[in-house]
């Protein structure tokens, strides 16, 4: 059975363009990559469009990708070997193993030393170094990464670097030609060819990661170990994915390859270097594809779109009006026929961002306006320190039968549960948070403030849950 495998490295230690929500940066404010991007590369030569030319492509590539060497702490309490010879005669039996380490490739995405790799090529790294590849060597700072894309940010400092330009990887079609550039085996600047096979593939690598985002680009362009993390470009040498994993039963490469696209590649670093994590738009809608089958049992007309069957309770689709059985065939005019391709257009987006969902209700094409929301149900930025992110939380209104039902005229309900505060402490999705410190909490905005508040204290949080057993639970803040 052919496995899914992490392109790291094997033996070692093992996602419409983007579109911000301000046009315009602060006084001091440090640019978003894109822009950096747009500034260097606004006439940048294309190869000529009489002939595939691999070598203009390799060439503007090759200097921007570099080598990820990562080492990770030794433990403690198994970080020692014992060599029974050098025992005997020196009586020393205890000695510190050499540290654990990995590596991969990265991608220099900016001329001041911002790099672009894969979140399990760094991920949980005591150190982290980069290797040009005119063979200097630097100390990178992790600047931000995002799970859910199998995305991270680093940083170098270095000017005047050479970096490869963006593309658009909604361009990309099946069947064009492809470069990867990577350090696969630890053998450095490394360039195969391939065409694209597919696009907007999951191939659930990602599904132990909250709200996970996969929608590959699949080549067959030879992708090994050491690979995760190198460019996937264009003939034009434009970088059009990060190349992520490989389908294989060997642990090498055996045909297939997969990349996340640059468009949401775009999106994250920009997040990443400004907030220092994403800022997820979510739609609140339960989606599923479309097969013949399905298309019978539920009377509809096409297989274009995706079906909405679920829709999370005051989530920013309900509230835009959107309905159970409704088709989703467009998100801001770029066509989805899959719930891949809809969470990853989705996925470009911010909180408080307005799309234009295209839908299919009753035979009929209806355009729906959608505010997307964080995953707490508001339309606010949430930074990587902030106090309800930390609660790892999704949280809605309760609705009024099930006030009435459980006695209650206030509170703020969890809809979802991820690692975090709140689940550490035991408390359950469902829960009802009716008081924090023994003051009322009707709203959201009730709840960060008695949270911002307690920043530097324990709070204890009182609730009830759906079946009306009410609870209390203390943490520290």
């Amino acid at each position: 059975m052919t496995t899914l495998l992490i392109a790291g490295v094997g033996s070692f230690a093992g996602v419409a363009i983007y579109k911000s929500t301000s046009e315009k940066q602060s006084v001091g404010a440090e640019q978003s990559i894109s822009e950096k991007q747009k500034v260097h590369f606004a006439n940048f030569p294309s190869a000529s469009p009489d002939a595939v030319n691999f070598i203009e492509a390799a060439d503007k590539t090759i200097p921007s990708v570099v080598y990820v060497k990562t080492t990770y702490g030794v433990n403690s309490s198994s970080g020692y070997y014992f060599d029974p010879f050098r025992d005997f005669f020196f009586n020393n039996p205890r000695r510190q193993m050499p540290a654990p380490q990995s590596a991969g490739s990265g991608v220099i995405i900016s001329d001041d030393g911002y790099i672009v790799t894969n979140n399990h090529v760094v991920d949980n790294a005591a150190k982290v170094e980069v290797t040009l590849d005119d063979k200097r060597t630097f100390t990178a700072k992790l600047i931000g990464k995002d799970p859910s894309t199998d995305l991270a940010l680093l940083k170098i400092d270095e000017k005047n670097l050479p970096f490869i330009p963006y593309g658009n990887s909604d361009d990309v079609r099946i069947g064009e030609w492809v470069l990867a550039v990577g350090n696969p085996f630890n053998l450095t600047s490394t360039v195969t060819a391939g065409i694209v096979s597919a696009k907007g593939r999951n191939i659930h690598i990602l599904d132990g990661q909250p709200f996970p985002l996969e929608s590959f680009i699949q080549t067959d362009a030879a992708v090994n170990p050491g690979n995760s993390g190198g460019a996937l470009v264009n003939t034009n040498g434009e970088l059009i994915g990060i190349n992520a994993a490989i389908a294989s039963n060997t642990g090498a490469f055996a045909g297939y390859s997969f990349a996340i696209p640059v468009n949401l590649v775009k999106k994250v670093m920009d997040d990443l270097l400004e907030y220092g994590n994403v800022q997820r738009g979510f739609i609140g809608v339960s989606i599923r594809d479309i097969d013949q089958k399905f298309a019978n049992e539920k009377n509809l007309k096409t297989l274009k779109g995706v079906y909405v069957q679920a829709l999370t309770e005051g989530g920013a689709a309900a509230d835009a009006g959107i309905k159970e059985g409704d088709v989703i065939t467009k998100i801001s005019g770029v066509n989805v026929s899959t719930s891949t391709e809809l969470q990853e257009q989705v996925g470009r987006f911010r909180p408080g961002d307005k799309i234009d969902v295209m839908l299919i209700r009753g035979g009929a094409e209806k355009s729906v306006a959608v505010t997307l929301r964080n995953n707490q149900g508001s339309t606010r930025m949430v930074r990587s320190d902030d106090v309800m992110n930390m609660l790892g939380a999704q949280f809605t209104q309760p609705s009024e039968d099930e006030m009435q039902k459980l006695g209650i005229s206030f509170g703020i309900k969890i809809s979802r549960l991820e690692s975090g505060k709140l689940r550490s402490a035991g408390i359950k999705e469902g829960f009802i948070i009716t008081k924090i410190d023994n003051e009322k909490i009707s709203s959201m905005s009730d709840l960060e403030e008695k949270l911002q508040a307690k920043r530097s204290d324990g709070v204890l949080i009182e609730g009830i849950y759906p079946n009306g057993l009410r609870a209390y639970y203390g943490f520290g803040m």
